[in-house]
């Protein structure tokens, strides 16, 4: 009997977000922390691309020719603005709820999507995304090793990797899980703090796989203006990774 392939899946996480899918797109739903954070993340990813391709920060469409990967996609959140940028999108997630949420709001934005229900490691496009983004999703994986592996043979030789997630500190416990689940504020169940990890542990995976990582933010949070980037990775933090010599 054929051995099942190796998968970063986790099948409890699948259900966890799938059963949120129809609420995904709903500022002041389950999902609300999520659209706050997109914002940061948008221009994060954006002065990435500008410096990495040496775009123009005054082009409206600097993802025009270039396809861009979307790991743990949810219903769309990220995938729609940059197709709006440009680019020719595949989005995938462990929730088939998800991907097809995902697939029926785009259609209603008139946006052509590739979306599937598949892990990195098992969606077989070798070196074929020039931009692979992956926003607090390793946290929720099986197998961290394994899926930054899967990122990384994802990436063109040249592309650009963009990675966030939660810094596995004791503020990160205290604010996301003891007062954000704690308060219903994120949907209970969402985060398990023993699968934060820290910036070191983060770029080593990236390391092993072939990939240098640069330019490390936090992503902090203030009450009175929300999420912004922030030289504190205390909570949560966003960074780039490219193959090694790439550059």
């Amino acid at each position: 009997m054929a051995s099942r392939p190796e998968t970063t899946i986790n099948p409890e996480e699948a259900r966890h977000f799938g059963a949120l899918a129809a609420d995904w797109w709903n500022p002041k739903g389950s999902s609300a922390m999520l659209h706050k954070l997109n914002p940061v993340r948008l221009r994060y990813i954006r002065a990435a691309m500008n410096a990495h391709w040496g775009i123009d920060a005054r082009e409206m469409r600097p993802l025009e020719g270039k396809r861009a990967l979307d790991v743990g996609c949810g219903a769309g959140l990220l995938c729609e603005p940059l197709a709006r940028l440009g680019a020719q999108v595949t989005g995938i997630d462990a929730a088939p709820e998800n991907i097809a949420a995902a697939r029926a709001h785009a259609a209603g934005q008139g946006l052509d999507m590739d979306y599937r229900a598949v892990g990195v490691e098992e969606l077989g496009l070798p070196g074929a995304f020039d931009l692979v983004t992956s926003m607090e999703v390793i946290e929720h994986v099986s197998d961290p090793a394994l899926f930054v592996r899967g990122l990384a043979e994802a990436l063109a030789p040249r592309g650009l990797m963009i990675l966030s997630t939660p810094n596995r500190t004791a503020l990160s416990r205290l604010a996301m899980i003891e007062v954000g689940e704690g308060m219903g504020i994120i949907p209970k169940g969402t985060h398990d703090w023993n699968q934060f990890l820290t910036p070191d542990a983060l770029q080593s995976l990236l390391a092993d796989a072939g990939l240098e990582s640069f330019d490390l933010r936090g992503i902090a949070f203030d009450p009175r203006t929300g999420f912004t980037l922030s030289d504190n990775t205390k909570l949560n933090y966003i960074l780039c990774a490219t193959r090694i010599g790439a550059n």
